[in-house]
């Protein structure tokens, strides 16, 4: 059964943090609140609990997951970095946007795109998910939280408990988040390539 926590959206309770950082490190999937809509979050090594987050997303391997990171350093150390991509992610970190780069050897196969050796990269700024990064101390691996067959994100936390099922281990409410997802940018290639705009200004980027 799922449990569910409420707590502040501005200053979250440590013991709660506490309580769910210990969760995900146990093999909880989570929803957690972000400075978009709410995710859905696992520990990265965790095989059984990113199947589980997958069947949760209704997504299989070719969908590229996105581990959220504490701070622009961190993503640095999963991900390939050239100056160009630098220059964009010091901009939009923190912030609701989602970047796609190569992976480097300190990811799991497991976690990258099959043909590419890709995945998402982000660092937000709401303070629950920064709080739960800093107590985890690693990044979370994450999704989106649309349920499968849907389009739209979830950002309503009795929402949430009412669509998702109880393999779901634990609902972070913290109110209503924003409601849509994040602007996604591919950074592989030659140039920026918007893949999805959501709630992360293309102007901020200058890709407007």
């Amino acid at each position: 059964m799922t449990q569910r926590f409420s707590i502040h959206p501005v200053n979250p309770q440590p013991r709660l943090i506490r309580q769910a950082a210990q969760m995900l490190r146990d093999g909880a999937v989570i929803a957690y609140p972000t400075d978009s809509s709410y995710a859905l979050g696992c520990h990265l090594g965790d095989i059984d609990a990113l199947r589980l987050l997958r069947q949760l997303r209704g997504v299989d391997d070719k969908h590229h997951l996105t581990l959220v990171c504490a701070d622009l350093s961190e993503l640095g150390k999963y991900a390939r970095v050239d100056n160009r991509a630098f220059r964009l992610l010091k901009v939009g970190t923190p912030g609701p946007y989602t970047f796609i780069l190569e992976g480097t050897r300190e990811v799991p196969k497991r976690l990258l795109h099959p043909r590419r050796a890709t995945l998402g990269l982000r660092v937000p700024t709401h303070p629950v998910a920064r709080a739960l990064l800093t107590e985890l101390g690693e990044p979370i691996l994450s999704a989106t939280l649309i349920p499968p067959g849907e389009s739209a994100p979830l950002n309503d936390p009795d929402v949430i408990e009412a669509t998702m099922p109880s393999t779901l281990g634990l609902l972070l409410d913290a109110g209503q988040s924003a409601e849509h997802a994040t602007t996604v940018i591919d950074l592989t290639g030659d140039t920026p390539e918007v893949l999805r705009v959501g709630n992360g200004a293309l102007a901020r980027l200058g890709l407007e």
